[in-house]
């Protein structure tokens, strides 16, 4: 018996590429912040995601730790989360009106939403998650402008190399047992690439100068 695919369940059956047209323009989601409820587990924030809010903000990273972003461990790795705030589990960066406050600067995971990104090999595409937008009658959109990065191609290689590295360090770590090892390597971890900030247009270019750099030093070739 052949195995469903788990995107023939979740999506429209298509991939995407930047250039294509897709039903995603909700419209500016007046009123709506529903995919900003209890996604804690969900939104995972990227080195980039973390320097775009720093710098918005005016704060470092260690302000927003347990305020609005907390760590959670994942296959020993331990990586920052936006964080749900009381009962009804609304991200910490809404304000009472239910509007995000940082949304010029929202993590890349925010952004693609109602899209979802597959990885294939050295590349990635998106996907249209079904039924998951409580908006009706989602409009077409080219992916590049629903997802209004800039400098995508910078971007898009930033993605990829940390998604390869995530898989390596995960694999690094699988058979480590000792404590105080799993928790150098995250201390690692979080100093080299979270506690850094640079400014928005140097990000790319001081990420890669230092990359190759703080893969040493956590065991990766």
């Amino acid at each position: 018996m052949r195995s469903k695919n788990i995107l023939d369940e979740i999506s429209d059956g298509k991939l995407y590429d930047i250039g294509d047209m897709v039903k995603a323009d909700t419209g500016g989601c007046t009123g709506c912040s529903d995919c900003c409820k209890d996604v804690g587990d969900l939104v995972v924030l990227t080195p980039f995601d973390v320097n775009e809010i720093v710098n918005f903000l005016g704060v470092s990273f260690d302000e927003l730790l347990g305020d609005k972003i907390v760590l959670r461990e994942t296959n020993k790795i331990s990586l920052p989360y936006l964080k749900m705030q009381d009962k009804n589990k609304y991200c910490s960066f809404l304000n009472k009106e239910g509007r995000c406050t940082i949304h010029s600067k929202r993590p890349n995971i925010c952004r693609l939403f109602p899209l979802g990104r597959v990885y294939k090999g050295d590349d990635f595409k998106y996907f249209l998650q079904i039924g998951n937008c409580p908006k009706d009658n989602l409009q077409e959109v080219k992916v590049e402008s629903w997802l209004g990065i800039d400098n995508y191609d910078e971007n898009k290689k930033f993605i990829l190399e940390w998604h390869k590295f995530i898989k390596a360090l995960t694999f690094r770590l699988k058979f480590v047992r000792d404590e105080e090892e799993i928790a150098k390597v995250n201390e690692t971890l979080l100093n080299g690439f979270y506690r850094t900030s640079v400014k928005e247009a140097d990000f790319y270019s001081e990420f890669m100068k230092n990359f190759p750099k703080i893969k040493n030093e956590l065991g990766i070739i």
